[in-house]
């Protein structure tokens, strides 16, 4: 037996490294926990689908795009400077073929959806691309990242019903708080780098201490407004015992920011957990009659 690895799955796995799917776990259970909202249960799989590829491909997109427009700056700090374009085992071509590939994805997935998903691709990419350049310019990258995940909600809503509901505004509003808590939590721990490189962020504006009590506002207004949510769609018990459990978590990355800010990974992987129990909540609080609703505005 050939102990080689296979070249085509070599091939699928490096471009799996390079746009690092393993971090889709951060935001992909909040696109499905708004499906299930927007659905009012499981959708019909054709939906699902495309809204999953979708997501994945506006990600996907946006994360390449990002390798290409920061490859100098990835080249010189040392958490990213294994990256394959600031090594050379990409190339910047590769990078833009990947931002193209997956920009075509999203077109196609869009106007299989309904008429207004296709109608705002330009728009979810000119956010999903053009967040990589506001550092250069601003401190305000953390909520430009926030404000593209602030996406998710609204975008899965059109795609499902072809509307936006106003109710769901007030999830368009926690993601941005809580888009901008997670990436002033990635860039507490690249302060040092970002301030050798002339660069601009929060924590370097606001300095380490208040950044962290920013990124604790943040998550406690963010699960405040998910909570608005949930009450003005219907959702009952489950949702709101899986927020006061999101809410014990952040309260532990809060409190280990404010010890260690420049150790970030730990409260980085737990950002994983905390996207996996509001799904958990939204999918009880449905499929669980005996204590959830499904009721839906």
């Amino acid at each position: 037996m050939n102990g080689g690895a296979d070249p085509a799955s070599a091939g699928v796995r490096g471009i799996g490294r390079f746009l690092e799917i393993q971090n889709l776990g951060l935001n992909l259970p909040f696109a499905l926990a708004f499906l299930l909202t927007a659905e009012g249960g499981v959708p019909p799989w054709r939906t699902a689908v495309l809204v999953v590829v979708a997501f994945v491909a506006a990600r996907n997109a946006g994360h390449a795009f990002n390798r290409y427009a920061d490859r100098r700056f990835d080249a010189a700090n040392p958490r990213t400077r294994g990256r394959a374009l600031a090594t050379g085992a990409r190339s910047p071509g590769f990078a833009l073929a990947m931002t193209a590939a997956n920009g075509a994805i999203l077109v196609v997935a869009a106007y299989l959806l309904n008429p207004l998903a296709l109608l705002l691709v330009p728009v979810a990419l000119g956010a999903v691309l053009g967040y990589s350049y506001t550092k250069r310019v601003s401190a305000l990258t953390t909520v430009a990242l926030g404000a593209v995940e602030a996406i998710t909600p609204a975008a899965v809503y059109i795609a499902v019903r072809g509307a936006l509901p106003p109710s769901v505004l007030l999830a368009v509003v926690a993601l941005l708080a809580w888009g901008t808590a997670f990436e002033t939590v990635h860039s507490l721990g690249d302060a040092a780098s970002d301030r050798a490189l002339g660069l601009r962020s929060i924590p370097l504006t606001l300095g380490p201490a208040r950044s962290v009590r920013l990124v604790a506002g943040l998550h406690a207004a963010a699960l405040l407004l998910l909570a608005a949510f949930g009450a003005a769609i219907g959702l009952r018990l489950p949702y709101f015992v899986a927020l006061a459990g999101m809410g014990l978590l952040a309260a532990s990355i809060d409190a280990r920011l404010a010890a260690r800010p420049d150790d970030v990974r730990v409260p980085f992987d737990r950002h994983v957990a905390l996207g996996l129990l509001y799904f958990v909540g939204v999918a009880v609080a449905l499929f669980l009659p005996a204590v959830g609703s499904r009721g839906l505005a």
